[in-house]
């Protein structure tokens, strides 16, 4: 129904990170001498994580708002209208991921940072992405009960997560390597301390530089998950009785 009446349809859901890739590129590679084969997909897959992120904490804060003529009618778990949201905005991560590994597979591995990789290489890293994929959904899902959970109580919520995005952007390597501040080390130590950095690393190396990601990549990421999804399940549990006087 998001795009109904539309020409494009769902390929509307990739023309931002399409648009802003071609862009970045153009800059990056006037300004700063980047090399567009390697630089367009790296630039891609971190758009596409970027927007999947943005919608569940965006789409989130609405979720409850957005099913609030459910929740009076029918008893039902809260936890199922954030899961609406995030399924939403997984199916069009899933697109713009299945463009990415198209891209990645057509400019081949990123031999800068792995030359014995070859494009047959990043086809056997592919199907970890599908772990990935899982941890993903239960970020997304965690992240749109808690900014739900918050928009209910505080109105302004959505509005300051808008806010917030738009710092975070420059403060998460979306659009550029974290190693292009190595001279600066306290700014790396910063970056690397972003807790999206495991997930953008778990997307980018089957994609670009063909390899399985780290364990240490993954138990990363998974603490992360686990450490949000308890804050929301302790959260909902709190809340989920009262909800719907605050609707």
């Amino acid at each position: 129904s998001r795009y109904r009446g539309s020409m494009l349809g769902i390929f509307w859901s990739l023309l931002h990170p399409i648009a802003m890739t071609a862009i970045l590129c153009v800059v990056f590679s006037c300004a700063f001498g980047q090399d567009l084969r390697s630089y367009a997909p790296f630039v891609f897959t971190g758009l596409t994580f970027w927007g999947f992120f943005g919608a569940t904490l965006v789409q989130g804060c609405l979720c409850f708002f957005q099913g609030e003529s459910y929740i009076r009618q029918h008893p039902a778990p809260m936890a199922i209208y954030p899961l609406r949201t995030v399924l939403g905005a997984a199916f069009h991560f899933s697109v713009g991921l299945g463009l990415a590994i198209v891209i990645g597979l057509l400019a081949g591995p990123d031999l800068d940072r792995n030359p014995s990789a070859t494009r047959l290489h990043q086809l056997l890293a592919l199907p970890s992405l599908l772990p990935t994929c899982l941890l993903l959904l239960l970020f997304g899902w965690s992240l749109s009960i808690l900014t739900g959970l918050l928009n209910v109580r505080f109105r302004d919520t959505r509005y300051l997560v808008e806010i917030g995005l738009q710092g975070l952007f420059y403060l998460t390597p979306v659009m550029y390597r974290i190693d292009a501040f190595k001279d600066k080390h306290r700014l790396t130590l910063l970056l690397q301390c972003n807790p999206l950095v495991p997930f953008l690393d778990l997307i980018r190396e089957p994609i670009l530089l063909g390899r399985i990601p780290s364990v240490t990549t993954y138990a990363l990421a998974t603490a992360v998950v686990l450490l949000l999804g308890a804050t929301a399940a302790a959260a909902l549990w709190i809340e989920e009785r009262r909800l719907i006087f605050h609707l």
